[in-house]
């Protein structure tokens, strides 16, 4: 996730957008970028779990961050994907677009802001304020508890 630069240690980010809010995720907890292909339902899953698909041959249970977010459904023929993996199990999550990896020094991470909407800082380890956009830098974690939330 790091690298070296001539001002210092810089931290790489995959960023894409959900809604109109720009978010990233460091570049090492990224397997692939992909679009979704055939998602399959899940009978009875939770409402975030949006199906499953076969990703070369690897199992991929959809997560759609919209619905997570309390943003509605998602369009999955417009949608784009970020793959990722947790306790040896893989996850696509859906996004709106996806942008560009972003090399940014770890001294403008700040925490969330207090006026950072709820529904964003319950997934957010933080926040870069960057030119014209706020990027907040996504806790996948956070965002795979859902079976978790509903259990407790």
């Amino acid at each position: 996730m790091t690298q070296n630069t001539v001002s210092g240690i810089t931290n790489d980010f995959v960023t894409f957008e959900i809604g109109d809010q720009l978010f990233g995720v460091p570049i090492d907890e990224v397997q692939d970028v992909f679009k979704p292909q055939r998602l399959t339902p899940v009978p009875l899953s939770h409402p975030d779990v949006a199906g499953v698909l076969n990703l070369r041959g690897r199992i991929v249970t959809m997560i759609d961050c919209r619905q997570h977010l309390g943003l509605g459904r998602s369009s999955y023929e417009k949608m784009m994907a970020v793959g990722v993996e947790r306790a040896g199990e893989s996850y696509g999550l859906l996004i709106d677009k996806i942008g560009d990896v972003l090399s940014l020094e770890p001294s403008a991470f700040e925490a969330n802001p207090v006026n950072l909407d709820k529904r964003w800082r319950a997934v957010s380890k933080g926040v870069y304020r960057l030119d014209r956009r706020l990027l907040i830098v996504l806790n996948i974690g956070r965002i795979l508890e859902f079976g978790k939330r509903e259990a407790a």
